[in-house]
């Protein structure tokens, strides 16, 4: 095989372990990430089910060891955003923010993007007060975050956050869909207030202070509460948003032809572990080399 054959979009940990097992083999893809390595490891808090790390490690930690394991094994990042993917004739053509490649084969690991608040005009000029991430606001101290959501993420979240800040996390139901141990831990934590069936309906900037004004339907009432920076963690969705229409009807049809895989998060729907990812790159790359060299 030619030596960057294979692209691979994304260097979470499928990608990053797609990357390596290619390696071994003596090729070298092509490795777009348009942030750093790690994926969403960055948002974890504590990752407890990663084989090798008695008692966890932190997401962060998990994404430094495999980004150096990447640097060890060759394996350049090509920091760029990748904006669309056609195929035609036999080959790719992948555009980004500043050139074009061509590869044969593809491996997408793009993961998953959040999914935004179903209205967006909810808190129109409130720029650097709403994320749906909670990687930016780690260096936060002595701040009141107002999370929206009642699963993992949420919680986990939530936990992060309480270490220096207070943290109330509002639930539009009465139905906790997080890991039982979360749900035990943040009511354990004396920084972490929980609400349920308190669906927000506003969000606007408090005139009289730095605040956030956060309105809520309750089951009785409408009810205020004040916050610093909200993060919405409401669910994720593939990120294939560089596949246009076109290339999307082609994806089963090249998935058989073994010219494209999909690897990690951007498939795995509700299975999205690091544990998982990273074996999922790892068998796309040994099935690259198995099926191109024989």
């Amino acid at each position: 095989m030619n030596p960057n054959k294979v692209a691979i979009i994304g260097a979470g940990p499928a990608g990053i372990a797609c990357a390596i097992q290619l390696s071994r083999y003596g090729i070298i893809p092509l490795l777009f990430e348009r942030n750093l390595p790690g994926g969403l490891l960055k948002n974890a808090n504590l990752v407890e089910n990663y084989p090798g790390f008695p008692g966890g490690i932190s997401g962060i930690s998990l994404a430094g060891k495999m980004a150096k394991q990447l640097e060890l094994a060759k394996v350049p990042v090509i920091n760029e955003l990748v904006l669309n993917i056609t195929y035609e004739n036999g080959a790719y053509q992948i555009g980004t923010n500043r050139e074009e490649y061509s590869a044969e084969i593809v491996v997408i690991a793009s993961g998953t993007i959040p999914v935004e608040w179903n209205d967006p005009g909810l808190f129109d000029g409130l720029p650097g007060k709403v994320f749906y991430e909670v990687y930016p606001l780690r260096e936060i101290r002595d701040a009141t975050v107002a999370i929206i959501g009642a699963g993992d993420a949420a919680f986990d979240y939530a936990l992060q956050m309480a270490l220096y800040n207070k943290v109330i996390i509002f639930n539009r139901s009465d139905r906790v869909r997080c890991l039982p141990l979360l749900w035990q831990r943040a009511k354990c934590v004396e920084q972490i207030s929980y609400y349920e069936n308190y669906l927000l309906t506003s969000v606007k900037a408090d005139p009289s202070t730095s605040c956030l004004k956060l309105l809520f339907q309750t089951k009785n009432e409408i009810e205020s509460r004040y916050a610093d920076y909200i993060i919405f963690a409401v669910g994720r969705k593939p990120e294939l948003s560089f596949a246009d229409p076109g290339f999307l009807t082609q994806i089963e049809r090249l998935k058989q032809e073994r010219k494209l895989y999909l690897v990690g998060d951007v498939k795995n729907d509700l299975l999205r572990q690091a544990s998982i990812s990273a074996g999922d790159g790892i068998r796309a790359a040994m099935e690259i080399y198995l099926n191109e060299s024989h």
